[in-house]
């Protein structure tokens, strides 16, 4: 009988399957955030878009620290946890605030794109979510697909809305915002403050803050990561696969932002465009894509253009809404396994996805949207969410004087941290809707925190460093045994079935080492953070687990077989069966028949198939049927 082995998720993401996925999150900024800008300050948005778009860089540089500093997972849930499990509990609060308005907000907007009239807009909107809410219910295994098929021609699209409009950019209309604060017209036509010059700017500053949404993406996506070369397991380093990732998603979010921004503003300020870009405000892309194609080629072109950029944008928001679903889903799940929140969160439905997140997930969004009236509602409420999530990201990872960070990569994060926290001030001060929205999330959210805390008996003690020391999972797992290489079977068995005897009766014949692996399939999306964030779960602590290791551990040590428990937390099984299988050096696998409906085997398809597409040859595959 052997030892049970901790598993970690395989790391196979490259930097530009990282790019693309973070791009499908960080790149949709710019669908609305021009167009915001534009409602605030007129033809003096663009040093607001360009003042945004530098803070977006600084912030995408300050995540390379983050990513560096946090190789399993630096979402902000996983950052402020080496600080404070308080702050860390609001942090994830606040993600899930962002990602449940991130859903009612890319909705609107992708409805917007497809051209749906504006009083339908919110039904319509309502109705893509609990959609893809149903769709979710089977898990969404493949949720990440759409948006890496998106992004190239996401990108071909900016690039394309850029070439047509190039010629037609013009310096002539633009504005400094001093000059027009002092235009009265200017006031008549503008939401405006009489706090002056500066403190106007920066409440337009605030507004527009939205491009930095998305860049929590990146971080919680360190524990998937290709390593550096020369790095290893117990040392991983992925530096290289993230700072490319942020750099290049970095470069199209800025400048793509600035170029467009310029465009739009390029149009002549008569009051005639000035009413059509404010009419156009929630799908900018898609009426200057169509303004300048028609100028350039006529306007039969102008409107296929506006067709095939509605089509992306609004194919590529709809995906944001889905994984902002799934990412709700995942943060719920992630509290309630760490304790965080009440243990029924994470009760599974038969295809592994939490019932009560995915509810929470669905019906919140909903809520929001029946409860806003417009664009501008849903993204006061976002900016609030997102800046207070990277905020606490940012000052956590300064407060931690255990990170590796020289004095200038703090100093800059200290900076960026305090920039962040007063725009979450100025908007909690100049948006009551969203300070309420705030409050209501992180109170009702701390207050179920609170309850779960007392009925699982689960107390905060003060003790000292060494006592603490004694208890860290780094000693615990010094102490845990090595697996002893030699010939090895591997079965993988969801319950008592007639492989694990076949198995059985083999490795005894063979005098083998027999590896029992259980897959609990979870079909969550939890970025890298499932593997620093949620408490590490043993086999002992899964009843359905417990009961067939226990059996057969019992029945190995009754015929002589050494029987080593695998156990393994996965939301796609059949690349944890083919990674363990190399992992462990396994000479057999084996798998039983399987045995699914029709439907099922559509939506989730073949573990066998794709085990067996995937495997090895110098590995036999046995098929027990």
């Amino acid at each position: 009988m052997g030892p049970s082995l901790d598993v970690t998720r395989p790391r196979n993401l490259d930097w530009k399957r990282a790019s693309a996925l973070l791009y499908g999150d960080w790149g949709t900024s710019k669908a609305y955030v021009i167009g915001i800008a534009f409602v605030a300050a007129g033809f003096a948005a663009l040093p607001v878009i360009i003042a945004v778009c530098v803070l977006t860089a600084i912030v995408g540089y300050n995540y390379t620290i983050v990513c560096r500093n946090f190789p399993d997972g630096g979402g902000v849930y996983s950052a402020a946890r080496q600080t404070s499990r308080m702050l860390a509990a609001v942090g994830a609060l606040l993600l899930i605030a962002n990602f449940l308005v991130t859903a009612a907000l890319s909705g609107w907007s992708a409805m917007s794109y497809f051209g749906v009239p504006e009083k339908w807009i919110a039904p319509a909107t309502m109705a893509a979510i609990v959609a893809l809410g149903a769709i979710n219910w089977f898990g969404p295994k493949h949720s990440g697909s759409l948006a890496i098929i998106m992004a190239i021609p996401t990108v071909f699209t900016v690039l394309l809305i850029i070439g047509i409009s190039i010629p037609f950019l013009t310096t002539e209309h633009l504005r400094w915002p001093s000059e027009a604060l002092a235009d009265p017209t200017f006031h008549a036509k503008h939401s405006t403050t009489s706090h002056g010059h500066m403190a106007q700017t920066w409440i337009w500053f605030t507004g527009a803050i939205l491009a930095l949404s998305g860049v929590e993406a990146v971080a919680s996506m360190t524990g998937v990561m290709r390593l550096d070369p020369k790095s290893t397991s117990e040392k991983p380093r992925i530096s290289r696969t993230a700072g490319k990732a942020l750099f290049i998603v970095a470069i199209e979010v800025v400048l793509g932002t600035i170029i467009i921004g310029w465009a739009m503003l390029s149009l002549s300020d008569t009051p005639e465009n000035q009413a059509l870009l404010v009419e156009h405000k929630d799908y900018m892309l898609r009426f200057l894509g169509e303004h300048y194609a028609a100028a350039l080629w006529g306007k039969a072109a102008g409107h296929i253009v506006g067709i095939l950029v509605g089509t992306v944008f609004g194919v590529l928001l709809l995906s944001a809404v889905n994984t902002a679903i799934s990412a709700v889903i995942g943060v719920f799940y992630m509290l309630g396994q760490d304790g965080e929140m009440p243990r029924p969160l994470v009760r599974l439905n038969a295809h592994g996805v939490p019932i009560i997140p995915l509810v929470l997930g669905t019906v919140l969004p909903v809520i929001i949207l029946a409860c806003t009236h417009n664009f501008e509602a849903l993204a006061s409420l976002y900016e609030i969410s997102v800046v207070g999530a990277i905020a606490v990201n940012l000052g956590a990872c300064v407060a931690n004087g255990k990170l590796d960070m020289r004095w200038y990569e703090r100093t800059l994060m200290a900076v960026t941290f305090l920039v962040l926290l007063g725009a979450e001030i100025t908007i909690a001060y100049t948006r009551e809707n969203a300070l309420f929205f705030a409050v209501i999330v992180v109170g009702v959210g701390l207050a179920l925190r609170a309850y779960s805390h007392k009925v699982t008996g689960l107390k905060t003690l003060t003790v000292s460093k060494e006592v603490a020391d004694l208890v860290t999972p780094e000693a615990i797992e010094g102490l845990r045994p090595k697996l002893q290489e030699g010939l090895k079977i591997l079965v993988a068995a969801r319950g008592v079935t007639p492989v694990l005897r076949f198995a059985l009766d083999e490795a005894k014949l063979r005098n083998a080492t027999l590896c029992v692996l259980y897959v609990k399939e979870i079909a969550v999306f939890l970025g890298a953070s499932q593997t620093s964030g949620i408490r590490r779960m043993r086999w002992q602590e899964d009843p359905q687990a417990a009961a067939v290791m226990s059996l057969v551990l019992k029945l190995g040590e009754e015929i002589g077989v050494s029987v080593q428990p695998v156990y393994a937390i996965s939301t796609d099984p059949s690349t944890t069966i083919l990674d363990l299988t190399a992992t462990l050096g396994a000479d057999y696998l084996m798998l039983g028949a399987p045995n699914r409906t029709g439907m099922a085997r559509l939506l989730k398809g073949s573990v066998v198939e794709r085990v067996a597409g995937g495997l090895p040859e110098n590995i036999e595959l046995i098929i027990h049927g």
